[in-house]
């Protein structure tokens, strides 16, 4: 519900938020959300930025191409709403980005994003079947609605919810989990890492 900000406001924003992370982390690895081409080369070009994340509701050519040319692994998130939808434009921009020469892509299949309760606890369910894919698979479900409005709490009280959620993530496939928690997310990984899955 916020509200678009232009893109020299991204800019300026980011340009703030990667100085200071690059004078006090200088070797942490960076993911920018955009889905702006030239907010996405300025944060690798002036600032070393490792990772694009398309934060966009479908995907742009444009940004597609900037990506090609920066060199930077990509993450391309869906708002499809099920998984056969996801998987067939999956299929499609996978491939239009092969063609422009990406060899990094990670997909996200946009936890919250254009989907409803059922359809989200629908896709986690179905979540292995992404593999199918063979790049790896980002899962971003860190306290969202898709939680707490299941549970009949807030996002302050939905730790043991996104723990939960990571859990099944990571037995399904995932290979990156994005999260606000990061210590309990970690045990999360190990613990699974354990179970040899």
């Amino acid at each position: 519900g916020a509200s678009e900000v232009s893109e020299a406001e991204e800019m300026e924003r980011l340009r703030f938020g990667l100085d200071i992370v690059r004078r006090e982390l200088p070797y942490s690895v960076v993911s920018v959300d955009t889905f702006r081409p030239d907010v996405a080369r300025m944060a690798v070009e002036e600032f070393g930025a490792d990772i694009i994340n398309d934060v966009s509701e479908g995907a742009h050519p444009a940004i597609f191409r900037m990506v090609a040319r920066l060199h930077v692994p990509y993450i391309l998130m869906s708002v499809q709403p099920d998984l056969h939808q996801m998987l067939l434009a999956f299929s499609k921009e996978v491939q239009q980005l092969r063609d422009l020469g990406v060899k990094d892509i990670i997909l996200d299949p946009g936890f919250g994003f254009g989907k409803t309760l059922e359809q989200n606890y629908r896709l986690m369910n179905e979540l292995d079947k992404l593999r199918v894919m063979e790049l790896p698979l980002l899962v971003g479900i860190s306290r969202k609605s898709m939680i707490f409005k299941l549970l009949g709490n807030t996002a302050d009280d939905a730790l043991n919810g996104t723990m939960a959620l990571n859990t099944v993530a990571l037995m399904k496939g995932a290979s990156i989990l994005r999260v606000h928690d990061v210590r309990e997310a970690v045990e999360c990984v190990r613990i699974v890492k354990s179970l040899n899955c």
